[in-house]
């Protein structure tokens, strides 16, 4: 076999992202706490950006004719896009990918996996307990391992490895176990008497010790029977301790009152306050959906370039960087400027469609996919996906993500599509409805559900949503 070097020329063609489009993609994606620190920031960056403040005078440039604003801001939202959708269509390595050849809807678009909501912010454990330590008497060298401590608890506030391993791995010279533990019972005694619990079983016998709880059946049934209650096997625990359901019941009572997650009341369970970004008021017995718009500051672009280009004479190197700052102003507001218009397009279509939700709740919402959005504002569905991720709306319903309102569904004898929210909710009525005593079977829910609401649907359904209710089986509801 002869190897040997040939040349070959061959046409492709490859999408070239530019900064520009690249930062709009962005834009658009942020929900609006991290949209308000990134206006700041450009702010900042920026000089070429002002905040517009009442009437004052400013030497602003003036804005661009509605007309032509309208004409630059369209084709901004044209090219991007048409960048998604080539995006969406093309592979790591520029071929079509499966996703685009199947063509299918949220579910199936394999793009989505990289545009999930934006974190919501927390305020987690770590930083909560630091804030708390620096109030404490403590001596450097313990306040040192004490915030040590905070930043090595989970979320829920528990040491999983234990006293001794953290105490192996600290980066304090010289650490002891007992040294370490004295520090964290510093902590039991100021913040939570269960925190650094290596597992729940220690978290609550913890909290028993801490509030002088000596009872011997309650005791027991934390030491050796925990797996039992959480599954609600009473009968079994009674024959296991000899002790009646009654009694077993009454000890029960005492552990209701304990914490499971010592780290709950300040960690990453606590999210910040939502704002929504879309409001949906009842006007005149129609809805009217718009943007909470007055949360952001008001942006422009300063007119003090024109003199700074003037002072800058001929000095390139000036000239070209002010042209630099300017240019990327602009492209920021036009950014703002396309979200806005998005996201208001797309919060309108979902509405017009979920029009009945407004009304009626939950067992009102019908089902309805990205791509039915997408196609009616005549964009990609990855648009769609950017558009809503991390964003609430305000409706008379309460305060929901806009992903609430995507949901597939099944048809019921009526011959109409009922959405899977509305089922669920079906679900959770019959279940508050039910005795205690006899709950309702899976099997059985299934079967009120086709009989008497006329909605079919299989009992490995029923149990899928139930538990994505967070409701228990019928085993773990029945009252003894």
């Amino acid at each position: 076999m002869r190897l040997g070097l040939h040349q070959s020329a061959r046409m492709e063609q490859r999408l070239i992202q530019s900064p520009q489009m690249i930062q709009a993609m962005q834009i658009l994606q942020l929900a609006g706490a991290d949209l308000e620190e990134r206006i700041e920031h450009e702010l900042v960056e920026n000089p070429f950006l002002e905040q517009v403040e009442g009437d004052g005078q400013s030497t602003a440039e003036p804005a661009p004719t509605p007309e032509g604003e309208s004409e630059r801001l369209n084709r901004t939202i044209d090219d991007l896009d048409q960048a998604w959708r080539e995006i969406a269509g093309r592979d790591s390595g520029g071929r079509p990918s499966r996703a685009a050849a199947s063509a299918g809807g949220e579910d199936e678009d394999l793009k989505l996996a990289a545009m999930n909501n934006t974190p919501a912010r927390y305020h987690s454990l770590g930083e909560a307990l630091a804030d708390q330590i620096g109030l404490f008497d403590l001596a450097p060298r313990d306040r040192a391992l004490a915030e040590y401590l905070a930043y090595s608890f989970d979320a829920r506030g528990f040491l999983p490895e234990g006293v001794e391993e953290a105490a192996r791995v600290c980066p304090l010279p010289g650490t002891s176990a007992e040294e370490l533990q004295a520090v964290l019972s510093v902590l039991r005694e100021q913040v939570h008497p269960a925190l650094g619990a290596r597992d729940l079983r220690e978290c609550l016998l913890l909290q028993l010790e801490a509030h002088g709880e000596d009872e011997p059946l309650v005791r027991a049934l934390v030491e050796h029977h925990l797996e039992d209650l959480t599954t609600n096997r009473l009968p079994r625990i009674a024959k296991a301790t000899g002790a009646t359901i009654e009694e077993i019941k009454h000890a029960l009572e005492a552990l209701r009152g304990l914490d499971p997650c010592p780290g709950r009341e300040f960690g990453e369970e606590r999210a910040a306050a939502i704002t929504p970004d879309v409001l949906v008021d009842e006007q005149e017995g129609g809805y009217v959906v718009r943007l909470t718009r007055q949360r952001f500051p008001s942006l422009r672009l300063s007119g003090g370039y024109k003199e700074l280009l003037k002072q800058g004479g001929n000095d390139p190197a000036v000239q070209q960087w002010i042209k630099k700052r300017v240019e990327a102003a602009r492209w920021f507001l036009d950014a703002l400027a396309q979200r806005e218009s998005t996201l208001e397009r797309i919060a309108k279509v979902i509405f017009e469609r979920q029009h009945d939700f407004l009304d009626k709740g939950a067992r009102a919402l019908r089902p309805l996919r990205m791509q039915e959005v997408a196609d009616a504002t005549h964009v990609h569905i990855s648009t769609v996906s950017r558009a809503v991720s991390g964003k609430y709306a305000q409706t008379p319903q309460g305060i929901l993500p806009l992903k609430f309102f995507f949901t597939g569904g099944t048809t019921n004898d009526s011959g109409e599509v009922e959405s899977q929210t509305s089922i669920k909710a079906r679900i959770r009525d019959l279940i508050g409805k039910e005795d205690r005593d006899h709950p309702l079977s899976d099997d059985q829910i299934a079967e009120v559900l086709e009989k008497e609401q006329g909605v079919r649907i299989a009992r490995r359904t029923v149990t899928k949503y139930r538990k994505a209710l967070d409701i228990p089986s019928s085993a773990q509801r029945r009252a003894y």
